[in-house]
């Protein structure tokens, strides 16, 4: 079987381009070594938190930030594939209730007690938007490792509040209605509260301690399949506002959308291939005519008519860094473009400050293609999206998400305008 398209890369923006091209009727076969960034990392769409001061609203910065970027992914998509893509995933995932725009960063509490600039987020974790301050209480469950809440109260209670509000935030702990668990994780607390009993026995726990006028912050267990009645319930049972915050690895929030993105990818006849590494590439005149694939017993050959890279950068493995200290991508040996020069410095000892290896990765042009050193097109159907392009810091402009999610929409349409003339 040839197919319309090969993606290489099960995150944010392999998944989000999988999904617009099948529903589109495209065959298309995503391919990833692991299930991707998302069992990882947070659900909020965080466009850009700061550039490199703190954003209110990335509609107004970006224009701004993109002139200051000309190599950024931001800058090769347009701002116009930010608010589509957003607009997309609204009614994709539309069960898990996304709120929010590219108008306005949102401000929601991390594990830590910071509050994150987010500009999209599931209602759940939306319902925790500090900026106009209140009264919280943060509600740690006690068999769950990582997660500490007088330590997140007494850093949220200290945030900046724009409009002259207080913030008021204390921590509790309360022992969780877990059973059959012998090391509990947020997953399993997860599927558990799904079940109504469950969630009746925590309501009541955590009634005990609540406070008239007080928001409740729970680490992110709220459901998995159901979360968003789950969410529902608990809110109604205690008569108040009730908000997730994210926590380490595995983030449940993070699986709730690779689920749903999966279930959309395989009901319009998308492959979803977990396990198998991309490892090389078949070239004929200038074009990917077979992607080889390791599955640990044989290499398999994936034809295609296009390919997309959202294989991920540094951190991901998309882009290696050799013994000899030189950058590649792994799959198709692309040349790296903003790496450190042969002999030049790779990390500096500043852990927060701009390190030379960050904005690594794959050059693209307007229609994402892979392009080497003077802009030149090295295989006329390979594509890029995500974290593999080069030109953003994602963890210091907190934009990770908005670019995968951007990326991976924008190279879908591209696709499709080469593959079937539509968009």
């Amino acid at each position: 079987m040839i197919f319309d398209c090969v993606i290489v890369g099960a995150g944010l923006a392999g998944m989000t381009a999988g999904v617009r091209l099948a529903e589109s009727g495209a065959r298309v076969a995503v391919i990833a070594r692991g299930v991707g960034s998302l069992h990882l990392g947070g659900a909020t769409i965080d466009i850009l938190g700061y550039a490199p001061e703190p954003v209110d609203s990335p509609r107004m910065a970006l224009d701004q930030f993109i002139s200051a970027n000309p190599e950024h992914p931001y800058a090769r998509v347009g701002t116009a594939a930010v608010s589509d893509s957003i607009g997309w995933l609204k009614e994709h995932l539309s069960d898990i209730g996304f709120t929010g725009d590219v108008d306005s960063n949102m401000r929601l509490p991390t594990a830590v007690g910071t509050a994150k600039p987010s500009a999209v987020a599931p209602r759940s974790l939306a319902a925790g938007d500090v900026r106009a301050g209140g009264d919280f209480v943060i509600v740690g469950l006690e068999a769950l490792k990582d997660f500490y809440p007088d330590y997140c109260a007494d850093n949220l209670s200290a945030s900046p509040i724009s409009n002259g509000g207080t913030l008021r935030a204390r921590g509790v702990s309360v022992a969780p209605p877990v059973t059959g668990e012998a090391d509990v994780s947020p997953l399993g607390i997860a599927r558990q509260l799904e079940n109504p009993a469950m969630r009746a026995e925590l309501v009541g726990t955590i009634s005990n301690h609540l406070e008239p006028g007080e928001t409740v912050g729970l680490p992110a267990v709220l459901g998995v399949d159901d979360s968003a009645a789950v969410w529902s319930d608990l809110s109604e049972r205690l008569g108040t506002d009730v908000f997730e915050i994210p926590t380490l690895p595995p983030s449940v929030p993070g699986i709730r959308i690779f689920r749903r993105l999966r279930s959309q990818l395989r009901s319009r006849g998308g492959r979803l291939i977990v396990g198998p590494q991309a490892v090389d590439a078949e070239v004929e005149d200038g074009r990917v005519t077979a992607l080889k694939v390791d599955t640990s017993t044989r290499i398999v050959e994936y034809r295609a008519h296009e390919y997309l890279l959202a294989s991920g950068g540094i951190a991901a493995g998309g882009i290696r860094m050799g013994s000899d200290w030189s950058f590649v991508e792994s799959v198709f040996g692309l040349p790296v473009a903003l790496a450190p020069e042969p002999g030049g410095e790779r990390f500096l000892p500043e852990y927060f400050g701009s390190q030379p290896a960050a904005r690594a990765g794959v050059a693209v042009d307007d229609s994402l293609r892979a392009t080497d050193s003077d802009g030149s097109l090295i295989y006329e159907n390979v594509r890029v999206a995500g974290a593999t392009i080069a030109g953003a810091e994602p963890w210091r402009e907190k934009s990770g998400n908005g670019i995968a999610l951007a990326t991976g929409f924008a190279a879908a349409g591209e696709i499709l305008q080469s593959t079937t003339g539509g968009g």
